[in-house]
C-alpha cells in the first residue's frame, strides 16, 4: 500500500537518453500533430506542421510567425515534449521557439507537392517507391 502512496519516481540520470535523427523526430512531430488534428485542434496542428522544426542535439527549434502563435504553442508544449520524449526514448529533449514574422506557410496541394513533403519527411519512402515501380 505505501508503494501506491508514493510511487517510485526516477532520478533524471536514470532516464533513458538514447541518440535519434532529425527524421526520427520529424516523423513523431508529425504523427502528433495528426492526432491532434483528428482531435479536432485544428489550430495547433497548422502550429506543428507550419514548416519543419529543426534539430540541433537534443533541441528542437521551432519557428513561428508571431507572438500569438508562441502563446498559443506553449500551452501545448508540455504535452508534445512528453510524448516525443517517450518515443524517442530521450529525456533530454528541450523545445526552443524562434518568432520568424516572414514565415510562408507551406502547403502541399498537387499530388507531387504532396509526395516531395512525405519524400523530405522520410526519404526511404522514394526507395519504396522504385523498388515496387510505383507511380504518382
Amino acid at each position: 500500500m505505501e508503494a501506491q502512496i508514493n510511487p517510485v519516481q526516477k532520478h533524471h540520470d536514470e532516464l533513458p537518453t538514447e541518440p535519434f535523427t532529425e527524421t526520427e523526430m520529424l516523423e513523431q512531430w508529425v504523427k502528433y500533430a495528426k492526432r491532434l488534428g483528428d482531435k479536432g485542434y485544428k489550430i495547433m496542428e497548422s502550429l506543428l506542421l507550419i514548416n519543419d522544426p529543426v534539430l540541433k542535439g537534443t533541441t528542437i527549434i521551432h519557428e513561428l510567425p508571431n507572438e500569438s502563435s508562441k502563446i498559443d504553442f506553449e500551452g501545448e508544449k508540455h504535452d508534445l515534449l512528453g510524448y516525443l520524449r517517450g518515443k524517442l526514448h530521450n529525456h533530454n529533449i528541450t523545445i526552443e521557439i524562434t518568432i520568424n514574422e516572414s514565415i510562408e506557410l507551406k502547403k502541399a496541394f498537387t499530388v507531387e507537392e504532396k509526395y516531395e513533403r512525405l519524400k523530405e519527411i522520410n526519404p526511404s519512402l522514394e526507395t519504396l517507391r522504385k523498388l515496387f515501380d510505383l507511380d504518382l
